[in-house]
């Protein structure tokens, strides 16, 4: 289970990386549309185990252990469908007042910060494999370090990317190649801050509660509490997945289709 986790991230970084070089050299919004799909499908399948939604059937006795677990697999589940609605809906937002424009975002922090989400998802991934295979310790490790870069990616997007505090975002911003003078996106520059703001904010949100969840599983498995019963890890793990294939498809709809709309002061 651990090599296969290590194939699909190796999967998911070359497909990034090919989606950053189909929006810069050709920007195809049909190839970059395909890209998401295949990279969505293999976190749902893989890391987000849909596969197993089925395991337990067949198991009749209502009080056990596999058939509760199976019930709340499928109730996260349907929580999930029902708030990928949600985003759906931003995404026909973006679709409908942008078109084939995007907002003037800075390239290299928007590709580092995907990156930085795609390896929390591969390391919340390993902890959940250990935690099953009874290494506690090591999921403790691995669910550490996703805490911390999910964190980072929190404050990649609302610290620096929302412009929150000037005095740090302007040199990070630098940094990562954006020149003097460039007039920062705000929800009032017309329809490009607007959606922007939205979707970014909604995304953070669910990132926020993404990182309480991993807090709360952390020092409960920290206690023992999932030694023997372990699905809250997998629920945890899930949860967090989710956001990374939210992410999938905001960040080519963000960053990369389109041509660039000229910001308003």
């Amino acid at each position: 289970m651990l090599s296969q986790g290590t194939l699909i991230f190796i999967y998911l970084a070359v497909l990034t990386g090919l989606e950053f070089f189909v929006a810069v050299t050709f920007g195809s919004v049909a190839l970059l549309v395909v890209v998401a799909l295949i990279k969505a499908a293999l976190v749902v399948y893989y890391y987000m185990h849909i596969y197993q939604l089925n395991s337990e059937a067949g198991n009749e006795d209502e009080h056990s252990y596999e058939y509760k677990t199976g019930t709340n697999r499928l109730g996260l589940w349907l929580f999930l469908v029902s708030d990928a609605f949600v985003f759906a809906g931003l995404m026909t937002v973006r679709v409908n007042l942008l078109g084939l424009s995007r907002p003037n975002l800075n390239q290299a922090l928007g590709l580092f910060v995907t990156a930085v989400l795609l390896v929390s998802s591969f390391l919340m991934n390993r902890g959940e494999t250990l935690m099953k295979n009874g290494d506690r310790q090591g999921f403790l490790r691995y669910t550490g370090w996703t805490f911390i870069l999910g964190l980072a990616f929190l404050l990649g997007v609302v610290l620096i990317e929302w412009h929150t505090v000037p005095a740090i975002a302007e040199p990070i911003l630098h940094l990562f190649g954006e020149a003097e003078g460039v007039v920062p996106l705000t929800p009032s520059a017309g329809p490009a801050g607007a959606v922007f703001f939205m979707m970014t904010g909604m995304h953070a949100f669910h990132v926020l509660t993404g990182l309480i969840l991993l807090a709360i599983v952390w020092n409960n498995a920290r206690k023992g509490l999932y030694d023997q019963k372990h699905y809250p890890v997998e629920a945890a793990a899930v949860y967090w997945h989710f956001v990374d294939v939210v992410w999938i498809f905001f960040y080519p709809a963000l960053y990369l289709i389109g041509a660039v709309i000229g910001l308003t002061q």
